[in-house]
């Protein structure tokens, strides 16, 4: 794997990661009872996005260095995964 795969792995998984702490203990300004005039009842009354990001920094370095872990052992290759047989056309008579 290299550097720039690294990175683009790390982002993928931190952004997925994001986007699932993201509802977790989410306050509604609709529970609280004070609506901002203008938006929804569903819209966050204190979304804590700096505290929902250092969590999500600590899940995803965490599934980082399993799946890259996973994928640097060469366990599964993509060979394993060719179904179709694209990575190894068949050979034709004349060869």
């Amino acid at each position: 794997m290299t550097i720039t795969a690294a990175f683009v792995l790390y982002a993928v998984i931190w952004f997925m990661t994001f986007f699932i702490v993201l509802p977790l203990r989410l306050t509604t300004q609709g529970e609280t009872g004070e609506v901002v005039p203008g938006t929804h009842r569903s819209a966050p009354a204190d979304a804590q996005i700096g505290r929902k990001a250092k969590v999500t920094t600590l899940w995803a370095t965490g599934l980082w260095i399993l799946i890259g872990g996973f994928i640097l052992s060469g366990v599964v290759t993509v060979r394993d995964i060719d179904w179709f047989e694209v990575m190894d056309p068949p050979r034709s008579v004349i060869d």
